[in-house]
């Protein structure tokens, strides 16, 4: 077993262990915090596949920016809000669940069947790609490209999503702010 494998091997492993405790803690701050792990083992994941753009991005947007904004709901939620969000069914399975849990199976055996027909070594895009020779190699530089375009082409729509962000923050922040009463 190569040295790729074995980190791929472990970062999937990490990625769906966090998830899976992600989503079955009742405890909201370590599945917070577990959720950080997840995202960051993700972007691990980005980088062995040679996806260096997505692995940043990965990090710098989601766990950066969307985690931080659920870090501050929850610090910003009230302690009735967070006592009746943890005060669940002890049960895992529940009639309550049912649709959640049907629609959980048919995704898993949708994978499963994409996994089981698909023949990984013949696939007709990899292939294309490879006959016209723009397959990525390790030492491609595709980071830097798109950080200039992104920097000079595309620096208007770019900073106009930082200020509908930062915006979207704020409302966030006032609609989250407990009223005076008088």
């Amino acid at each position: 077993m190569t040295m790729v494998k074995a980190l791929f091997y472990l970062m999937g492993f990490i990625t769906l262990a966090s998830a899976l405790f992600v989503a079955a803690s009742k405890n909201l701050v370590r599945s917070v915090f577990m959720f950080f792990v997840t995202l960051l083992s993700l972007a691990g994941l980005y980088v062995l596949a040679l996806a260096d753009f997505v692995a940043i991005t990965q990090i710098v947007i989601y766990v950066g920016g969307i985690l931080v904004l659920v870090l501050f709901a929850f610090m910003l939620s009230g302690k009735e809000t967070l006592a009746n969000l943890q005060q669940q069914n002890d049960r895992f399975i529940s009639i309550s669940k049912l649709p959640a849990l049907l629609l959980a199976v048919l995704f898993f055996i949708v994978m499963v069947n994409i996994l089981f027909k698909t023949d990984i070594n013949n696939l007709q895009w990899v292939n294309k790609a490879v006959s016209y020779k723009i397959d990525i190699k390790p030492d491609s530089p595709m980071t830097s490209n798109i950080g200039t375009n992104l920097m000079t082409t595309y620096l208007l729509p770019f900073e106009a999503i930082s200020i509908l962000l930062m915006m979207a923050l704020v409302g966030a922040a006032h609609l989250s702010r407990k009223e005076k009463n008088g």
